[in-house]
């Protein structure tokens, strides 16, 4: 959240006019006149569904004769490449790809204000304020560019054609996943099923090969009738190049042909003489192409209906200044076999927008894309040079997550938000950095006090995380003279408290998914001045931070708030692990007796025996904005953090979890209509008849909760944003909460049905916004996952079904499996790597024996092993005398 985003909601008066319809000022309310708390204690949560949330089920499929396909928005290009989406009938539509986010003028993925009725008054609600949550963006109103395929079946005299879209078939189901997703088409009075896999390549732990602005659209069309027939199959893409600021005379659209190494494609450019079209940041190419040296090429047709004539070959003149391509591709099949064709469609817009280049100097030699790339064919020749490789990981990727005991949908709703670097939201400059908005267009500057949030791409693509530490948060955006870390880099001159917090987590976070020290051994200089900056914030010497700062509710809070003070902590206590590893022992002293005194203070000071508050600065009072006496979603945040990076424990187990139930009981709405219809003000994030958990409630009914002087950000308190959300389910399922991590997270899933917006776009501060990557801590907390890449250190715990529990895990090297059972006393668990390689020192499992076998097999042979082992308690820690790697394809077993 921003100083841009602060004017913007006050002159738009979204929070300042809602309450009061007499024409007070919303909050100049009398003392008794703020609403009641009118959350039920008792959810009345059906426990056969609670129950159901356990279940593997299936994965998530939208069906057309649902009518659930008209939002349906999966990203399905690269990494940082713009934003294009497959539609739910495989389609793709939106093209976000000509560098049109703009802060303050072109936000989110359809700028425009809608009109909401917030209970008491109807508002005007903009881009960076949850339009698209309201009314979220319709594919068939975003059609860029024209692009689609026909399938055409003959048998005998008789020519049947139709087109991959919701219109022509009896039913067309969606399956949703990410980074793939298959759409079926089915049609009983048709002879042929077509299936239509989209993506674009996605390997973990290989971020650049993961960057290519470009979709894969994989078809696959399968005879299902008694007889042989002819099937054709067209493709179409409409030259892009130049396709929003070019007007009739600036130049012409081109579209050449070209053939290499089995792939026939064309390239669609924009030739001109005039220099402001060439400098427009649409300026660029596409290619279309299919890996088939035998397909016929339309340099230009008109789609509109696909007739036979456009499988004939017959090429028509461009209509309405369109210039479209087609490919196509004939086989006679018998009955039960398939035509099989890869598609890839490319773009290549390397001119960042003038008002980019002016927030960050990075974006003037435009993107990293740019530098591997010279047009959309080089992409193209590239991408198809290569295509078994990336493609065949990516599937092995997409199995490998799929692969697992947890359920589809948990599965979906953790993992799906790492889309958001496959959209206009995140940029990567030629020079290798990485640069991003809170969301789409809203909020420059890859703000510390959100993204710190977000928990996915470090696990991922760590290398963009270490990056963002070493060369801006440590870097650009630091201060060697304090050791502030500035919360936006350039685009500021303040630091944040929670952000500074965070990036030192951050820090730690990165040297554990790191293969060796060289990270936290190259940066520990301004690790350590960044931690003493923390240490500095508080005043009086109670372990507890004092001074006022900024943070992410956008406000500057006065006094001890329990949500800063435990965050704090947390980093201070990552600060003392990493000055432990470095050998700094004076510093980890120091470190360790702020958390000892942190520790106990915050417990006996800022915990009201219910949950943690905000302590008044004992001069100002209540005078400024703050949470005061009331319940907040983040009070425990600090111990959420210590978790997801393998800490000690950094506060008391016993309050935490009393602070969980009071979040559960107080601000987790089974339906939080009657909330927001009383408490208004706040953004609509969650709508009546949706559950959720309100950010900040007063269970008191204390007459001035938030202070005397309220603001606007007051509204902040009053919604149900993701992000949070997910950061509090991590901390439950850390915790051993799990049904209410479970329902929490199945609210935010449900929230994002198909049916009611886009299940791939968490909306808060403008679309696809970057704290709800949290989501994939729930994730990593419900298999109980550790790791200290440096250390060789691995540990899992399941949380949901331990007695028969497979998932996915990422590591420095590598990724693969984890799986485990319980039968009786015998107990087993294997680790497989299938991709890259995991260097292990230590194992820690919940198993309760002690291992009678432990083996390495690697290409069917057994290697010997030097292990010893110890417990604490149901931990059993199993020790590798001088170590071992697991190569890809190898796998671990322990047998109990």
């Amino acid at each position: 959240m921003s100083t841009s985003r602060r004017l913007f909601l006050k002159n738009g008066s979204l929070f300042l006019s809602a309450v009061a319809l007499s024409g007070r000022s919303a909050w100049a309310v009398p003392p008794m006149a703020f609403p009641r708390h009118n959350i039920p204690a008792d959810k009345k949560l059906n426990p056969a569904w609670v129950k159901s949330l356990y279940d593997r089920g299936k994965p998530t499929t939208y069906l057309k004769s649902r009518r659930e396909l008209a939002y349906l928005g999966m990203p399905v290009g690269g990494l940082h490449a713009g934003t294009v989406y497959l539609g739910g009938d495989g389609r793709l539509w939106l093209w976000g790809i000509y560098n049109q986010s703009e802060e303050g003028k072109c936000e989110g993925i359809d700028p425009k204000t809608v009109r909401w009725d917030d209970g008491q008054e109807v508002r005007s609600i903009r881009s960076r304020d949850g339009s698209a949550y309201v009314e979220p963006a319709i594919a068939n109103n975003k059609r860029t560019l024209e692009q689609g395929f026909a399938v055409r079946v003959r048998s005998g005299k008789q020519s049947r054609i139709k087109e991959l879209n919701e219109a022509d078939w009896k039913e067309v189901a969606f399956e949703a996943g990410y980074p793939v997703a298959t759409v079926r088409y089915t049609d009983p009075d048709f002879p042929v099923e077509v299936t239509l896999k989209a993506y674009s390549p996605f390997i973990p732990l290989d971020a650049d090969n993961s960057s290519y602005p470009a979709s894969i659209l994989r078809i696959s069309v399968q005879n299902r009738g008694k007889e042989e027939v002819a099937v054709d199959l067209l493709g179409w893409m409409e030259n892009g190049a130049s396709k929003l600021s070019a007007k009739p005379g600036n130049g012409e659209k081109r579209n050449t042909v070209f053939r290499s190494d089995g792939l026939t494609g064309i390239f669609s450019d924009y030739f001109t003489e005039k220099n402001e079209v060439k400098t427009a940041a649409d300026f660029g190419s596409t290619a279309f192409g299919i890996r088939n040296k035998d397909a016929k090429v339309l340099a230009s047709l008109t789609p509109w209906p696909v007739t036979d004539s456009h499988f004939e070959g017959k090429e028509d003149v461009p209509v309405d200044g369109k210039l479209v391509g087609g490919l196509t591709i004939s086989r006679r099949l018998a009955p039960g076999k398939r035509l099989n064709e890869d598609f890839i469609i490319g773009w290549h817009f390397n001119q960042p927008k003038t008002s980019l280049k002016n927030l960050v100097s990075d974006a003037n030699a435009g993107y990293y894309y740019g530098t591997r790339f010279a047009d959309a064919r080089a992409v193209l020749t590239a991408l198809s040079r290569d295509f078994e490789k990336l493609s065949s990981l990516t599937e092995r990727w997409a199995e490998t997550w799929t692969d697992s005991t947890l359920p589809h949908w948990f599965l979906e709703r953790t993992f799906v938000n790492i889309g958001t670097l496959a959209t206009a939201n995140t940029y990567r400059f030629a020079s290798g950095r990485f640069w991003a908005w809170e969301g789409v267009g809203a909020c420059a500057g890859t703000c510390t006090h959100v993204w710190q949030y977000a928990q996915a791409m470090a696990r991922i693509f760590p290398e963009l995380e270490r990056g963002l530490r070493q060369h801006v948060d440590l870097g650009v955006g630091f201060r060697p003279d304090s050791g502030a870390i500035i919360f936006r880099a350039e685009n500021e001159s303040r630091p944040a408290i929670d952000g500074q917090a965070g990036t030192v987590l951050r820090c730690y976070r990165e040297h554990q998914v790191s293969a060796d020290s060289r990270f936290l051994s190259g940066n520990w200089p301004a690790i350590k001045k960044a931690v003493s900056f923390v240490l500095a914030q508080d005043k009086n010497g109670d372990g507890m931070v004092d001074t006022p700062m900024e943070n992410t509710l956008d406000a500057i809070w006065e006094g001890e708030i329990a949500w800063i003070v435990g965050l704090c902590i947390a980093a201070v206590r990552a600060g003392q692990a990493m000055a432990e590893e470095m050998q700094d022992t004076a510093f980890a002293a120091v470190c360790a007796r702020f958390v000892q005194d942190g520790q106990r203070n915050m417990g006996e000071k800022l915990f009201n025996g219910e949950y943690f508050i905000h302590r008044p600065d004992a001069a100002a009072g209540r005078s400024k904005l703050g949470s005061y006496n009331t319940c907040h979603i983040d009070q425990v945040f600090g111990q959420s953090w210590a978790f997801q990076v393998g800490l000690p424990r950094v506060l008391d187990r016993q309050k935490s979890l009393q602070a969980l139930r009071a979040l559960w009981k107080y601000n987790f709405a089974p339906d939080v209509g009657p909330y927001i219809k009383t408490h208004v003000g706040g953004r609509p994030y969650a709508l009546a008849g949706e559950s959720g958990m309100i950010m900040n409630t007063n269970p008191a009914n204390e007459p001035k909760p938030y202070g005397e002087n309220v603001t606007w950000q007051l509204g902040y308190f009053h919604e149900c944003m993701s992000g949070f959300e997910h950061q509090v389910a991590a901390h439950l399922m850390a915790e051993g909460m799990t049904d209410e991590a479970l329902v929490l997270t199945r609210a935010i899933h449900d929230r994002y049905h198909a049916a009611k917006r886009n299940p791939y776009n968490e909306i808060e501060c403008s679309d696809h916004y970057a704290r709800a990557m949290a989501s994939y801590g729930t994730f990593l907390m419900a298999c109980g996952f550790e790791y200290h890449g440096p250390k060789g250190y691995l540990a899992l715990d399941p949380k949901i079904h331990p007695e028969k529990f497979r998932a996915p895990f990422t590591a420095a090297e590598g990724w693969g499996t984890f799986s485990q059972q319980r039968d009786g006393k015998v107990q087993r668990a294997e680790v497989i790597v299938r991709y890259g390689k995991l260097r292990l020192n230590e194992l820690v499992l919940s198993f309760s024996g002690s291992p009678v076998e432990v083996v390495l097999e690697e290409d069917g042979k057994r290697l010997p092993l030097r292990i010893r082992h110890t417990r604490d308690g149901e931990r059993l820690k199993v020790v590798f005398d001088g170590g071992i790697t697991i190569e890809e394809g190898a796998t671990l077993r322990l047998h109990c």
